[in-house]
């Protein structure tokens, strides 16, 4: 049985870290269009193709949730020191950051990370229908929607803060 507090150790950090991941992803692709529809040619020679917002495109969020769990290795326990609160913080700067090219010539490596990349999976294994559910909802607080509401792997937030 999993935990009901956002425990970074377990499937609720992990989860907080995935979907923070996911709403980037997705805010980024909202400005894109998608192709869709048949590649089947009609009588008259036409196709029957749209566009779609590519946020929601199935080969996109597919796609998306196939390799985001790579990005668990951006995150790091941080211990607040007043609380005394454990929780995953993203530590790496996202493509595009001003930073970014500099960073990417470092090279870091940890087997730390595992445990949350392996929860990462775990979670998208489970919770892929909902995934795409809330996305498809345009849902805000992808986090707290699917981590608390959804799932009940973590304790809802007040404040929807940020990693």
């Amino acid at each position: 049985m999993v935990a009901h507090t956002c425990n970074p150790r377990t499937l609720g950090g992990a989860c907080r870290a995935l979907m923070d991941e996911v709403e980037h992803d997705i805010t980024k692709a909202r400005q894109k269009k998608a192709k869709v529809g048949s590649f089947r040619i009609n009588p008259d020679g036409t196709q029957e193709r749209r566009k779609i917002p590519l946020a929601q495109s199935e080969a996109f969020l597919t796609d998306l949730l196939e390799k985001v769990c790579e990005r668990m290795n951006d995150y790091k326990l941080e211990e607040d020191p007043v609380t005394k609160e454990r929780t995953f913080k993203r530590f790496a700067p996202r493509k595009g950051d001003r930073i970014y090219q500099e960073f990417k010539k470092l090279y870091f490596y940890s087997d730390a990370y595992r445990p949350l990349k392996f929860a990462c999976e775990t979670i998208i294994e489970e919770y892929e229908d909902e995934i795409f559910s809330l996305i498809a909802q345009e849902a805000h607080y992808l986090a707290d929607k699917l981590c608390s509401e959804k799932s009940d792997l973590c304790e809802t937030s007040a404040d929807h803060t940020e990693l």
